[in-house]
Formats: C-alpha cells, sequence, structure tokens
C-alpha cells in the first residue's frame, strides 16, 4: 500500500549551504516568451534570483550616485 503522504524524502527539512537560507516565496507575472526563455536556464530559480539580484544592486549603485 503506498504511503499516503508522499516519499519520506519530500518530509525532511529543507537544508541549504547558503549564507542567507532561502526562506521566502515571490511569485510575479510573466509572458510566455519569458517563462520559455527562463524555463530554458539550466537552472531557472537560481537565474531569476541572481537577475533580481544584479538589478537590486544596480539600483542601489544608482540611487547612491
Amino acid at each position: 500500500m503506498p504511503n499516503p503522504k508522499g516519499h519520506p524524502e519530500s518530509l525532511k527539512p529543507f537544508t541549504t549551504d547558503r549564507e542567507k537560507p532561502l526562506e521566502e516565496k515571490l511569485s510575479f507575472r510573466v509572458t510566455k516568451e519569458m517563462k520559455q526563455e527562463v524555463q530554458q536556464q539550466e537552472n531557472p530559480p537560481e537565474f531569476c534570483r541572481e537577475a533580481i539580484q544584479k538589478a537590486l544592486d544596480e539600483q542601489k549603485k544608482s540611487s547612491k550616485d
């Protein structure tokens, strides 16, 4: 009989080796084309995190000038 709660591996707490853990979720709407391009990346979630961080860093830099 299958386990009604899923795979035991899925029940283990999430761990990370990052300096700051990824504790929050963020969702937003994109065009169909943008979604397809992002999904073609090797690691889509990391690609999005890096793109957002790059934009935030550039915004901070321009606001200081």
